[in-house]
């Protein structure tokens, strides 16, 4: 796999990833992983985190 599909693969799993926290925050859907009960700030967290990756791997990715 060549370097520019790498980045565009991360790209577009980690824009999926920051889309699924930002579904989660605009529903405010609950997580639980058995009897932990997972705050909404880790969304809030996770959607700028995978945003910024995502940004960053399309960006080397030449998508953007």
């Amino acid at each position: 796999m060549s370097s520019t599909n790498y980045f565009r693969l991360t790209g577009i799993i980690f824009g999926l990833v920051a889309a699924m926290h930002l579904l989660r925050v605009l529903f405010n859907w609950d997580v639980n992983l058995g009897p932990y009960v997972i705050p909404m700030w880790v969304s809030y967290f996770g959607f700028v985190f995978a945003g910024v990756i995502s940004y960053f791997g399309c960006k080397h990715g030449k998508i953007i």
